[in-house]
């Protein structure tokens, strides 16, 4: 499937995949890079020496295009940015700031930026900065979320700005992907169809939730402190919801407190009671574990015979 994406970021199909802290290293990185997508390293809050050894580990598994995400309100982004340019990174996705002024040296490396928004304010600021693509992320997503659904968001972006636009947001097959394509979008982001993948190095329960998952299980907390996150229905998310009944520098408190290293317990150690298990609302479709290879494939199949038949039908 070619489109302005593929073209612009070398790869075989237009599916990006999520940066999900904790999550995207160089195991499901390399396997979608590997697949034909565009696989991405979270930079997140890590050291700058932890994500030179996963680009590097990548590097091996793959020699196709690789992405890292950097969120620039992160301490290290000063050091993360440069090391994009020391590791030949051939694609930047960025979320939490404006990128503006790394801009000019991500340019001169050749490095493709793709900035994560959530309005058409932002997108419209991204491409005025010199940005190459936007993602144009729905509040069904896994993680930091804005207010507006993929379905308005997409189309609005796509009208507001001259460079590409990938959509992200409750997309997990190709009927999503064919969606996509049709409000104006060149490809597509995923994450949360990744995290059933044999490649993807969570632990068993993390996997266990997103398969059983349906689509009223997930929850969206932290909306008083300003910084929305979707994730799905624990103990602790419920203790986090009761808290924000009641908003006083107290609570925000210990909701600050409870979920300090939440991700990291998911993640590494299955955490039920005290982990937080990010995932968006597109999980109740999730329901059987495939490799990164199959999802890009049958996700880009589906989507052509989709769009061929809707021609064919509406012609």
């Amino acid at each position: 499937m070619k489109t302005k994406i593929t073209e612009l970021l070398g790869i075989e199909y237009p599916i990006v995949q999520g940066a999900m802290a904790w999550i995207a290293e160089h195991h499901l990185a390399a396997a979608v890079s590997e697949a034909g997508g565009l696989g991405i390293i979270a930079g997140g809050a890590a050291p700058v020496d932890v994500i030179r050894d996963e680009i590097r580990k990548a590097r091996e598994r793959t020699h196709k295009p690789l992405g890292m995400n950097i969120m620039l309100l992160s301490p290290n982004a000063d050091d993360l940015a440069q090391l994009a340019i020391d590791e030949k990174i051939e694609v930047l996705t960025t979320g939490a700031g404006n990128p503006g002024k790394y801009m000019a040296a991500w340019k001169q490396a050749g490095i493709k930026v793709m900035p994560v928004v959530a309005s058409v304010a932002l997108a419209k600021r991204m491409a005025r900065a010199g940005a190459d693509a936007v993602i144009a992320e729905g509040t069904e997503s896994g993680g930091h979320i804005g207010e507006l659904t993929t379905m308005a968001l997409v189309p609005q972006v796509v009208d507001a700005v001259e460079i590409p636009v990938l959509a992200a947001g409750g997309i997990a097959d190709g009927r999503g992907m064919a969606a996509a394509l049709m409000l104006g979008a060149e490809g597509v982001q995923c994450g949360t169809i990744f995290l059933a993948t044999p490649e993807c190095q969570i632990a068993d329960k993390y996997k266990e939730l997103v398969l059983k998952a349906t689509d009223i299980s997930t929850v969206v907390t932290g909306r008083p402190s300003g910084h929305p996150c979707r994730s799905i229905k624990t103990p602790l998310q419920r203790r986090c919801l009761e808290l924000e009944k009641t908003v006083t520098n107290q609570s925000l408190e210990e909701i600050e407190e409870a979920t300090a290293g939440s991700l990291r317990r998911a993640v590494q150690e299955g955490d039920y009671e005290n982990g937080t298990f990010l995932c968006g609302q597109i999980a109740g479709m999730v329901h059987e574990t495939h490799t990164c290879a199959d999802i890009v494939r049958n996700m880009t199949e589906q989507a052509q015979t989709l769009l061929q038949s809707a021609c064919r039908r509406f012609a």
